[in-house]
């Protein structure tokens, strides 16, 4: 069985993820869309809050699951006996940081493949960071994230 690691921090999950999620749900038996819990950053949900909204969100997909991890990634592939991480990116400055990680990956552990899937054009520019921003002035962000996640955006802030 192919199973593919999706890892983000997902705070929160914008419609340019769920295209990503959808894509790879085509290309692996398997997607695990895997939180990171990174102590060094302020999120604005918790990570128990992200883990439910993205279970809500990727129920169209059934072959999708949702978990959330620490450490090292490939530690936490090993242990999901999964061998392909899945990236999205946006634009060529996402490549340069993403291709040093995969190399890295690589180096750790040889037999993990990452997989690089790039954007639709309409999510070139989105990010969780300028959704949460547009939020926080009151700005839309309608058709930016779905509907549920818009609702738990603004009852947060």
């Amino acid at each position: 069985m192919k199973v593919g690691i999706y890892p983000g921090s997902f705070d929160p999950i914008t419609n340019g993820h769920l295209d990503i999620i959808q894509r790879a749900s085509n290309i692996c038996d398997e997607v695990v869309v895997s939180v990171l819990m990174n102590p060094s950053k302020n999120p604005l949900f918790s990570l128990e809050e992200r883990v439910e909204l993205i279970k809500e969100v990727v129920k169209p997909f059934p072959n999708v699951k949702v978990d959330c991890f620490s450490g090292l990634l490939v530690d936490y592939l090993k242990a999901k006996d999964a061998k392909i991480i899945i990236k999205g990116l946006r634009a060529v400055s996402d490549f340069e940081y993403e291709f040093q990680m995969a190399l890295m990956n690589r180096k750790l552990a040889p037999d993990i493949e990452t997989i690089f899937l790039m954007t639709s054009s309409k999510n070139s520019y989105l990010s969780s960071s300028i959704v949460k921003e547009v939020a926080k002035f009151g700005g839309c962000i309608e058709g930016l994230v779905p509907d549920l996640i818009r609702k738990a955006i603004f009852k947060k802030l």
